[in-house]
């Protein structure tokens, strides 16, 4: 098949190799052109067969996958999803490799890893599409050095933030610059279990705000960032008495994720209204889209990531496409326009 997906799988364990080669071969729009036990041997299938998707495991012998990941972004940069296992010292490792400039990862089963693999196919081939379309792009700090101010607002405002594949460097690159005053920040990244709360510890060393997993019935706080527990619950802005607080359930998944984006902004559009602003960051699929269009129709003010900045512009296209987008905003550019955003409300209804 001349336009299939080229996938070489590197990966020390010939038992991963072979589920991970299967699940591909099902696919009538992709193919797997050869495997790799290592990094030293992918260099060279890499230059033989031009994939279009790398499967990377993380811990390899002969070469760390992380050293070969950040040689291959510096040298040929190409999409790749890691491979890695659900630990915490694997979940480190696997935001590590994000954050050098892989597009995403699956995360291996720690018990009966031939049944757990078969399992997630689905989601192993969504994540080979999704990579195949994405744009690599090694990784750039965010700049922290300038502090944004926040305008006077309200404790009531609020950002509202969504994303998936390309999310967590997105998301550090929004809450980085954030002043230590400002406005509370609720987050769904779609994540498996075990991994958010990793990524929120991450954030919460770089960044002046204080970054937390979420945690049912806790008030939100302005200065305070809470990232929705991956896998295992969706996150809502409630109410109790005149607080927001979060609240987490274990309804069924929404587009097919639990946390969704659209749960959370649905909660947002109905609790905070035009108190909000709501941010849609790069990820694959429609999450969050109609989620976005009921904020701007509550009065909140709502930005979307532009084309250019995104590893995959799904959701943020689909939220244009229904003009739930009231602003189209590059990366780099959207901590400043949220706070702007703020300040343009906060001027608005001192004239009413």
């Amino acid at each position: 098949m001349a336009d299939s997906i080229k996938v070489l799988c590197v990966d020390d364990s010939a038992l991963i190799r072979s589920l991970i080669s299967a699940i591909v071969n099902e696919q009538p729009d992709m193919q797997m052109v050869a495997t790799a036990p290592d990094p030293l041997v992918a260099r060279e299938l890499i230059k033989r067969h031009n994939p279009d998707v790398l499967t990377l495991d993380v811990e390899m012998p002969r070469m760390d996958g992380l050293d070969f990941l950040e040689k291959l972004m510096r040298l040929r940069p190409m999409p790749v999803v890691m491979v890695s296992s659900l630990t915490e010292r694997g979940s480190e490792i696997t935001l590590q490799a994000l954050e050098l400039g892989a597009v995403d990862f699956v995360a291996k089963p720690r018990v009966n890893v031939r049944d757990g693999m078969l399992d997630y196919g689905g989601e192993i081939v969504d994540k080979i599409r999704a990579a195949a379309l994405a744009s690599p792009r090694r990784s750039v700090p965010a700049q922290s050095s300038r502090l944004l101010a926040v305008p006077r607002v309200s404790s009531e405002k609020l950002f509202i933030v969504g994303a998936s594949t390309g999310g967590t460097e997105a998301i550090r690159e929004l809450l980085v610059p954030m002043p230590p005053d400002a406005p509370a920040v609720l987050v769904t990244q779609h994540m498996p279990a075990g991994f958010t709360h990793s990524f929120a510890r991450r954030l919460d060393s770089l960044c002046r705000i204080q970054v937390k997993e979420a945690e049912h019935g806790e008030r939100v706080l302005p200065g305070h960032a809470y990232i929705a527990p991956g896998g295992s619950a969706h996150m809502r802005l409630a109410r109790s008495g005149a607080n927001y607080v979060v609240a987490l359930d274990e309804a069924p998944p929404v587009n097919r994720h639990r946390p969704s984006v659209d749960v959370l902004f649905d909660s947002a559009a109905r609790h905070a209204g035009r108190n909000a602003v709501g941010i849609l960051l790069t990820g694959m699929g429609k999450d969050g889209a109609q989620g976005l269009l009921k904020m701007r129709a509550a009065g909140a003010t709502t930005l979307a990531q532009d084309e250019g900045s995104c590893v995959v512009f799904g959701m943020p296209r689909e939220a244009i496409a229904i003009g739930a987008a009231a602003q189209v905003v590059p990366l780099g550019q959207m901590c400043e326009q949220a706070l702007a955003a703020l300040a343009t409300d906060h001027h608005r209804s001192l004239r009413i």
